[in-house]
């Protein structure tokens, strides 16, 4: 198979005879392969917008013409609406239509014409100030809650400045205006901005300052995009509210200012409060009010009620404690006299009581001298057979005494540890031991152990079998 040069690209040639649908998809490969994504320049003609959301268009110049269509999905990014005889740069993908066979391109995106050196301009001032810190939130200042004077830069000739006057006298008919003047377009137009924004920071005849403009192009719009505006707006001692063009329409004075309003109309409603919606609220605020106090005030007033029925007059106050006064010492004088009775009475009952209770020792003397001798006898009987058990219990403990069996001839062996031997078994010859006597001790070395006891030795009594040889005492 042969192949076909385009350019530097080399393609496969197509088989000898091939379908149509074959062709216009090959043709379409080949151009999305060999054009990459650019910006056309052209003027908008044959507009039309299809039920689906897609629009049609024609681009044209002076010496040739392209189909162009822009899809639903991305036309609704677009910001504003295309029309016929507008001068455009579209960024376009190079494509054939298969169905029909029609060269055309898809608009990705698109900007109105002359837009791309002014958006260059614009992204790199706005990346110098933003570095500097001239839009930093932290210098923002709040806006005036209840205004009584706004002022408006702004061209005599704008229809914005309609817009402004008509909203706050609609809303806040309260605040007063006052107007500096300035154009808004065109040859040094952002000087005479920034100018009028200075001039308003030195008077101090309100205490806001609105900025406006209508809706326009990029390049009406372009004052507003000034950096002299952007500093003089950082720079005045009023805070600033900035609506300029559309609300898809921002600018460097949108940025800078204190506070960004979509449109001219809505700049004037942030910059005062609205009377109606004070005045509501201030009903709200009256009527509650009036529910927290009334309550308040019945009930103080019963206080008031009461207090008034309680007061009297000093003189009346007088005598009515003289007279609780006298009643209690009344009182007084007949409770000293019924407790003086009733101590007396009392009193002669308790002697009485003493009289018949007084003891007679005289009476009591015989007795205690029959007892006398009773309880001699009975001491003596206790003494007695006290001593009688204390004899017997004297001699049962003479019986136990170790000593005692020490007396009689017996002796206690221990070992070099202290422990009483009882079986010649748990000993060792040439073990030390001690022999505890009735008086005396011997300590012993063990010469002999023998297991039987001291009848085969021909003892008198059963003795140990161990033989010592004496190592002391």
């Amino acid at each position: 198979m042969s192949e076909i040069v385009a350019g530097n690209t080399s393609f496969p040639a197509p088989p000898p005879v091939i379908p149509v649908a074959m062709l216009n998809r090959l043709v379409r490969e080949r151009l999305e392969a060999a054009f990459p994504l650019c910006w056309v320049a052209g003027e908008v003609s044959n507009l039309s917008r299809a039920p689906s959301g897609h629009v049609y268009f024609s681009l044209k110049d002076a010496a040739a013409q392209v189909r162009c269509v822009m899809f639903r999905s991305r036309a609704q990014l677009l910001g504003w609406r295309l029309e016929n005889g507008q001068h455009i740069e579209a960024r376009v993908l190079v494509t054939l239509y298969e169905a029909r066979g029609d060269f055309q391109l898809n608009v990705e995106a698109a900007r109105r014409g002359g837009v791309g050196n002014l958006h260059e301009q614009f992204l790199r001032l706005k990346e110098k100030l933003a570095a500097e810190g001239l839009f930093a939130s932290a210098g923002k200042r709040a806006l005036p809650p209840f205004p009584r004077c706004v002022g408006v830069v702004t061209s005599l000739q704008a229809a914005a400045l309609r817009d402004v006057l008509t909203t706050l006298a609609r809303r806040a008919p309260q605040v007063s205006v006052v107007l500096y003047p300035t154009p808004v377009q065109g040859e040094g137009a952002g000087a005479q901005i920034a100018d009028a924004i200075r001039r308003a920071g030195e008077r101090r005849d309100c205490e806001l300052l609105i900025v406006c403009r209508g809706g326009g192009s990029m390049e009406d719009l372009w004052a507003f995009n000034d950096e002299r505006v952007a500093r003089a707006i950082r720079a005045c001692p009023l805070p600033v509210i900035c609506g300029v063009g559309h609300e898809t329409d921002f600018s460097i004075a949108d940025f800078a200012a204190d506070q960004r309003a979509p449109t001219p109309t809505a700049a004037a409603e942030l910059a005062a409060p609205e009377q109606a919606a004070l005045r509501a609220r201030l009903s709200v605020l009256q009527t509650a009010l009036r529910r927290q106090i009334e309550p308040l005030l019945e009930q103080r007033s019963q206080q008031l009620d009461w207090l008034a029925r309680r007061l009297q007059h000093p003189a009346q106050y007088l005598a009515q404690h003289r007279e609780r006064l006298r009643n209690l010492q009344r009182q007084l004088g007949a409770g000293l006299l019924q407790a003086s009775a009733r101590a007396r009475g009392e009193l002669t009952h308790l002697s009485r009581r003493l009289l018949l209770n007084r003891p007679h020792p005289a009476r009591h003397a015989g007795r205690l001298a029959a007892l006398a001798p009773r309880l001699r006898s009975a001491w003596h009987d206790a003494q007695h057979g006290r001593r009688a058990k204390l004899e017997r219990l004297t001699a049962g403990l003479a019986h136990l005494n170790p000593q005692a069996v020490l007396a009689r001839g017996y002796s206690v062996v221990t070992s070099a540890q202290g422990e009483i031997v009882r079986d010649s078994r748990s000993l060792e010859p040439s073990a030390r031991i001690a022999v505890l006597l009735h008086h005396g001790r011997v300590e012993a070395e063990v010469t002999a152990l023998f297991e039987d006891h001291g009848a085969a030795a021909g003892l008198p009594f059963p003795a140990s079998g161990i033989a010592t040889r004496p190592g002391g005492e």
